[in-house]
């Protein structure tokens, strides 16, 4: 059900009408402006808000009382949220939550790490608050869309083989791990052999077109498809200019 109610900053004199969801965000930065920054944009949007300083007290209350989702700095005190990302994935309970983590670190390695570890997405410092609200937003959708059921039909090529109903790919016998967005890239690109797609159509065939997509997140995605991939990574192809493609047999 949807409520609706009034925030008022007192700094401004300004009284905001908003309304009110029942969406519960976790906010994890050990920097007292950018917790401020990030929880009174999301609570003018009508979320409610929990925040955490800390790695350990961030596992605790996602343990307590899961959120619908977790916004994670990578740079923490003590614990990493590196480490506080694979926890919260490797809990069955607490596996399906989004995680999207906001970082001033821009190195390719950390946002590969993050993203094989199942985080849905992935925003650098500084940041715009419109776009990480919309970056929120659709990964909630995403979370509340209804599944659709898979049709069965296992897809195979170049020695890799991509079942959509037990979401597991084998390349040559061995089976890979992918992460949800991985395996989807794969999956539409093994479907379409020979056909180059730009990035802009690769996030919308796998995410939707609302998706607010950015060229380096497709980049990462296919970096880190090609790693898991070993051997037989080359059958990914980028096409200068345009995009990616999957070889033809």
């Amino acid at each position: 059900m949807i409520k609706t109610g009034f925030s008022r900053d007192k700094k401004r004199g300004l009284l905001y009408f908003f309304f009110m969801s029942n969406e519960r965000i976790l906010v994890i930065d050990d920097e007292a402006p950018i917790l401020e920054l990030i929880s009174w944009n999301l609570e003018k949007d009508g979320f409610k808000v929990t925040t955490c300083a800390n790695g350990e007290d961030a596992i605790k209350a996602v343990r307590s009382a899961p959120p619908d989702l977790v916004l994670l700095d990578l740079m923490l005190p003590g614990m990493s949220g590196i480490d506080v990302c694979r926890k919260i994935k490797e809990t069955p309970t607490t596996a399906d939550i989004p995680v999207i983590m906001v970082t001033a670190r821009t190195e390719d390695s950390d946002e590969i790490l993050g993203l094989e570890l199942g985080a849905d997405d992935y925003i650098t410092k500084p940041f715009s608050p419109k776009i990480l609200l919309a970056r929120v937003r659709t990964a909630l959708r995403r979370k509340n869309r209804k599944p659709v059921e898979p049709e069965g039909e296992r897809t195979t090529i170049h020695g890799i083989s991509i079942d959509p109903v037990r979401h597991e790919v084998f390349s040559d016998g061995n089976q890979l791990f992918l992460s949800v967005t991985e395996f989807q890239i794969l999956e539409f690109l093994a479907q379409n052999p020979g056909r180059v797609f730009s990035r802009t159509q690769i996030i919308s065939a796998v995410k939707g077109s609302s998706y607010p997509v950015t060229e380096r997140s497709i980049d990462v995605q296919i970096l880190s498809i090609r790693k898991k991939l070993g051997d037989a990574a080359d059958c990914v192809e980028t096409v200068r200019g345009i995009g990616y493609r999957m070889k033809d047999e």
